[in-house]
């Protein structure tokens, strides 16, 4: 009975002095992407947090990298970017930055 007081109060003193740490949140953005011979095809499908979506950051596999300022505002449902390159054999990683500083990672494959 002794034992579980103490390991009971040393959870609760973890949490109430943040010593526990905290977890972030993950965000909600949707996107479909297909790829021709020319071209990646990114479609925005939807999501919570598409309001907060500043940028967009396009690597792939040989180096390259895109970034896609969303200087019109924030994407809509629909909304479609195409990037020409050439996908064949490629990974194509797309990293989303929010207003809030954080980043995520919004696709990740190999075409």
């Amino acid at each position: 009975m002794v034992a579980i007081t103490v390991i009971l109060a040393a959870v609760i003193a973890a949490f109430v002095f943040g010593l526990a740490g905290s977890t972030g949140s993950a965000k909600n953005v949707g996107l479909t992407v297909s790829a021709n011979s020319s071209a990646f095809i990114v479609t925005v499908q939807g999501g919570s947090d598409i309001p907060t979506l500043q940028s967009m950051n396009w690597s792939y596999a040989n180096g390259s990298n895109i970034n896609v300022p969303l200087t019109t505002g924030s994407p809509s449902v629909g909304s479609v970017y195409v990037v020409q390159s050439n996908p064949t054999g490629s990974r194509l990683l797309i990293t989303g930055y929010f207003n809030d500083g954080s980043t995520q990672v919004l696709f990740d494959k190999d075409f």
